[in-house]
């Protein structure tokens, strides 16, 4: 929420005062010792409605989706450069505060035998980040194989070599965020059984 007032930070950037009042909180958050003991795979207690933003991450871009209020959807939303935590955080408030995000999902590379891998570990890692300062729930979302499909999915779009690479990110994060809202469907679904 933008209450019209700005702050010029160190290095010359801009950023409504929401958003520094939000991240002064977040770093009291931070410097607390907490152990944070969530399986971030356990989609037992994801929210059945209301939009959810999923990010695919890679070392020097992250993809954004999000879903529809009603979670029948995923489109891609934009594409991040990969920067510092703190300017990646206010990125990322931004994006779930624009469309009142009710949870956040991040891709989790694991290699193609099911191992994991140091990308994993920085999947993981940023999870437990975003869980000691995001107020709504995280979760990990199994993303093998994904940047394929979204790049099959681009080329049958009919999207030229040069526009796949701009879209890929993204369209992987949609692919995740599709996966993992079926994902939750069906345990939704089996609960009910």
């Amino acid at each position: 929420m933008d209450n019209g007032y700005w702050i010029i930070t160190s290095e010359f950037e801009y950023y409504p005062l929401s958003v520094i009042n939000y991240q002064l909180s977040i770093i009291f958050v931070q410097e607390k010792e907490t152990i944070n003991e969530s399986d971030f795979t356990d989609v037992s207690h994801a929210p059945d409605a209301g939009r959810i933003v999923a990010l695919d991450i890679g070392t020097k871009r992250i993809g954004v989706a999000v879903c529809d209020e009603l979670q029948f959807t995923a489109r891609p939303f934009c594409v991040l450069k990969r920067i510092g935590w703190k300017k990646l955080l206010i990125q990322i408030i931004s994006i779930l505060e624009d469309f009142d995000a009710k949870a956040l999902v991040l891709g989790l590379p694991y290699k193609f035998d099911g191992t994991e891998s140091e990308m994993s570990r920085d999947a993981r890692r940023l999870a437990r980040n975003f869980s000691l300062s995001l107020q709504i729930p995280i979760f990990l979302q199994d993303e093998r194989i994904t940047s394929i499909e979204a790049k099959n999915l681009l080329h049958e779009q009919g999207f030229n070599y040069k526009e796949i690479l701009e879209r890929i990110d993204s369209e992987a994060a949609a692919v995740i965020l599709s996966d993992f809202l079926h994902h939750v469907k069906e345990i939704q679904k089996r609960k009910r059984e």
